[in-house]
């Protein structure tokens, strides 16, 4: 045996050579295209030091072939996963026929698409758009304007309640009305209009309408706040006090809705029918931008033709990948699935015994995992998780976020478990915690 090792010892050689040298390769690769990130890019971002170049399902592949499981699916844009194949033929056949024309005319994509839309949610009329954001200031405007021809509220006096630690995007108007000093820093002056809540009060709501109040709009779940889930019974007595008072109850549910909390709405886990309900994100299928605005009769008719538009709003591409994304999560029982595997999840992550653990929190597959700071701080805990093959991503310096594709299967969230309990094995114990006092 030994003859045997000398005789391809120069040939091992060579190959543990070679598989250094590719090692080294394409780490330079990496590096590279960071490097050119970095060198050209606004640094409004600062993202995990890892490269993708593909996507299948619900792992990802960086361009040295190391294989992640995605656990943030872009913000719940991913719900599907990744180059879901229905999603992919509709958009591939879609965009062989007709891509963007404008709303100047009609497409026989559009109408198909937000039927099936107004049905599934229960209102009666949508206006499409691109972005969470350019959603939200639809409703913004629609609002307002309700405020004034239907209400009865002075022009430009019209007010709308927000609550403290909302996100709803990153527009001057919007970033106007966020409690988080960051988003605001230079970017003034803001628009007036906005009165700001505690989240989960139902009592501060009404203390706050007044007679120039026109709406109030909340996430049932805030995402980017730190996963925070209201009391229960928050959203419908925000309901019950909005329609007593004559205010629009308008649900922001870019992140949260189509079956990412268990229900296809967020706001259905207490049949709460809003006013007015935003959509974003996974109504695109991970594939690009769509998003919408929709509401009750009332409120859309304050729209004339040149009041508001978009140049991609509404196209047939997108209408016909939204289309395929919604009958997907229907006939898929996604959001059945969501509540299931959320179940799963939540509770294999409470069983995690740890004292940098401080609260496991959310609903379906939208979790956050609360860690304390003086252990370990989100960040460095995400890339922990990614050097083990977990993409996720922190927000507020102590929450890592998981909302995996809704596709997940119940083995793929038994192995994210067992690579998360081993993360946080390999953490060294805090002193002066439960850990230390029994080793005493």
């Amino acid at each position: 045996m030994r003859n045997y090792a000398k005789k391809f010892q120069p040939f091992m050689t060579i190959m543990r050579l070679l598989q250094e040298t590719n090692a080294l390769l394409t780490g330079a690769v990496m590096n590279r295209l960071i490097e050119l990130e970095n060198r050209y890019c606004a640094r409004n971002y600062h993202p995990l030091p890892v490269v993708l170049r593909s996507g299948k399902g619900i792992w990802l592949q960086d361009v040295d072939g190391k294989r992640y499981l995605d656990m943030m699916s872009a913000y719940s844009a991913v719900s599907f996963g990744h180059s879901h194949p229905t999603l992919v033929a509709a958009l591939t056949e879609q965009a062989q026929q007709l891509a963007v024309t404008s709303r100047a005319y009609h497409t026989d994509q559009l109408g198909p698409f937000l039927q099936l839309l107004c049905e599934m949610t229960g209102q009666p009329r949508a206006l499409p758009m691109n972005t969470g954001a350019e959603a939200v200031e639809t409703a913004l405007k629609a609002a307002r304007k309700w405020g004034h021809k239907v209400k009865g509220i002075a022009d430009n006096s019209a007010e709308i309640i927000v609550c403290n630690g909302n996100f709803a995007g990153r527009t001057t108007t919007i970033v106007g009305f966020s409690s988080e000093q960051q988003y605001r820093d230079g970017f003034g002056p803001f628009a007036p209009g906005f009165v700001s809540v505690p989240f989960g009060d139902a009592a501060a709501l009404e203390a706050a309408i007044s007679p120039r109040t026109a709406a109030f709009l909340v996430e049932p779940i805030q995402g980017e706040a730190g996963i925070i889930v209201p009391p229960a019974g928050y959203l419908a007595q925000c309901r019950e006090i909005c329609t007593r008072r004559n205010v629009l109850l308008i649900c922001d549910e870019v992140q949260t809705g189509l079956g990412r909390t268990g229900r296809l709405l967020a706001c259905d886990h207490e049949a709460v029918r809003p006013d007015g309900l935003i959509l974003g994100k996974a109504l695109g299928g991970g594939l690009l931008p769509l998003s919408a605005f929709l509401a009750r009769e009332d409120v859309m008719q304050v729209f004339n033709p040149g009041d508001h538009g978009s140049t991609f709003g509404g196209n047939p591409l997108a209408a016909a990948v939204g289309s395929a994304a919604l009958q997907l999560l229907r006939d898929d029982r996604l959001a059945e699935r969501a509540e299931t595997m959320g179940r799963r999840l939540i509770g294999g992550l409470r069983a995690i015994d740890h004292p940098a653990i401080r609260e496991v929190r959310g609903k379906g597959l939208l979790i956050g995992l609360e860690l304390d700071p003086a252990a370990i701080s989100a960040r460095t805990f995400c890339e922990h998780l990614m050097h083990r093959g977990i993409l996720s991503k922190d927000t507020h310096a102590t929450v890592v976020r998981f909302a995996p594709p809704l596709i997940i299967t119940e083995h793929e969230i038994d192995a994210a478990l067992v690579i998360i309990g081993a993360a946080f094995d390999s953490l060294p114990t805090p002193h002066g915690s439960d850990a230390d006092r029994i080793a005493a």
